[in-house]
C-alpha cells in the first residue's frame, strides 16, 4: 500500500496568499496517482485551500499528518505547498488559519508523525520557505535527526525563501519534470535519490538551493515510466560485452544500407546504437556508430554501460 496526502494552500485568511501552491498540488497528485503506463501508484489524499470556503485550519492539517503516518503502509508520503515560517525555537507549516506563523503545524510534530510511523518509508517533501529546518535538532544546528527509512526533500534551506515562477514553485515545477520521466534510470524507475540529482543540477548556485536528508537501506521507485531501453535489449549487453573492457567488433554486415548488409547482424546493430543513444556504449575511433560499422571498427560500453553490464552479470535486472 502506498499512500500520499497532498496539500496546496493559496489562500490564508490572515497572512498574504499564494498563486501557485494549489496548482503544484494538482500536478503532484497528477504524477504520483499513477504510473506512465496508467496504473496504480499511490492512493491519494488531496487537501487544497483555494478560498474562504475551503480554509486548511492547523487541526485539520495536523489530523491529516498523523492519520497519513499512522498505518502499516509501503510507503507515506507527504507533500506540501505553502507558507513556511520559522523562528529560532523551529520551524512550521502554515495552515490556512495561520495569523503569526508560529501557530501553524510544527515540523517536529511532521517529524515525530512520521518517526515513529510503522509504515516502511516515509517521505516528506516540502515547498514552503525554509523548509530545510526539517528534522534539524535545536539544540545543535549541525545535526539532523532522522529516523530509519525516512527521506526529505524540501525546495529550500532552513534560512530561504521558496520562489513561484510562472504560476507555480521553482522546485514543484523541477520536481513534476522529474516524475514525468526527467530522472529516470534506465529500467524507468524515479526515486528519490534522482529526482533530488535532477533538482539541484537545475538549479544555479545562487538560487535556493533544495534540501536533502535521508535514512534508507536503499532507494525506492516513486514512479514507473516507459524506459528508454526495451528490458530485453538492456539485459543482452552481458551477451555483446561479455566482460570488462571488451570491445564489440563490427563490419559493413551490421549496417542495414550496406550493399553486404547480413540479417543476423543488423538486428544487434540496431540494439547497440540504441546502446549508444542512451550513452551504454559508444564507437572507438570514431563519433558514431555507423562509421564504425562502415570501417570495421569496435563499440565499448561507457562507465555507465559498464554498470549496467555489471547488474545484468549479477543477476539484478
Amino acid at each position: 500500500m502506498r499512500k500520499a496526502l497532498i496539500v496546496g494552500i493559496d489562500h490564508y485568511q490572515h497572512i498574504n496568499p499564494l498563486k501557485g501552491a494549489v496548482n503544484d498540488a494538482y500536478e503532484v497528485k497528477g504524477m504520483l496517482e499513477r504510473h506512465a503506463d496508467s496504473s496504480v501508484n499511490f492512493g491519494c489524499k488531496l487537501m487544497v485551500g483555494t478560498g474562504p470556503s475551503d480554509v486548511i485550519t492547523r487541526v485539520e492539517l495536523k489530523d491529516a499528518v498523523k492519520a497519513l503516518f499512522e498505518d502499516d503502509t509501503e510507503i507515506s508520503l507527504f507533500y506540501f505547498a505553502g507558507h513556511g515560517y520559522i523562528e529560532p525555537n523551529g520551524g512550521y507549516l502554515c495552515a490556512g488559519d495561520c495569523k503569526t506563523g508560529d501557530d501553524g503545524v510544527p515540523l517536529s510534530d511532521v517529524m515525530s508523525a512520521a518517526i515513529n510511523s510503522p509504515a516502511s518509508n516515509k517521505i516528506i517533501i516540502l515547498d514552503s520557505c525554509h523548509s530545510g529546518a526539517l528534522g534539524q535538532n535545536y539544540l545543535n544546528n549541525q545535526v539532523s535527526e532522522i529516523g530509519e527509512g525516512m527521506t526529505i526533500l524540501t525546495a529550500s534551506t532552513k534560512s530561504q525563501y521558496a520562489m513561484e515562477k510562472n504560476g507555480g514553485g521553482l522546485f514543484t515545477g523541477l520536481l513534476v519534470d522529474a516524475l514525468g520521466g526527467a530522472a529516470s534510470n534506465l529500467v524507468g524507475e524515479v526515486t528519490p535519490g534522482s529526482v533530488y540529482a535532477h533538482i539541484d543540477q537545475s538549479l544555479g548556485s545562487w538560487s535556493q538551493r533544495p534540501v536533502f536528508k535521508t535514512n534508507v537501506n536503499r532507494f525506492v521507485s516513486l514512479r514507473k515510466i516507459q524506459p528508454p531501453l526495451p528490458p530485453e535489449d538492456l539485459r543482452r549487453i552481458k551477451e555483446f560485452f561479455p566482460t570488462a573492457g571488451h570491445e564489440f567488433q563490427l563490419d559493413p554486415g551490421y549496417e542495414p544500407e550496406h550493399p553486404n548488409a547480413d540479417s543476423k547482424k543488423t538486428p544487434i546493430f540496431e540494439i547497440l546504437q540504441k546502446y549508444n543513444r542512451v550513452n551504454l556504449a559508444v564507437p572507438v575511433g570514431t563519433k558514431h556508430p555507423y562509421h564504425a560499422a562502415i570501417e570495421s571498427k569496435t563499440m565499448r560500453l561507457t562507465a555507465l554501460g559498464e554498470h549496467y553490464r555489471r547488474l545484468v552479470e549479477d543477476g539484478l535486472l
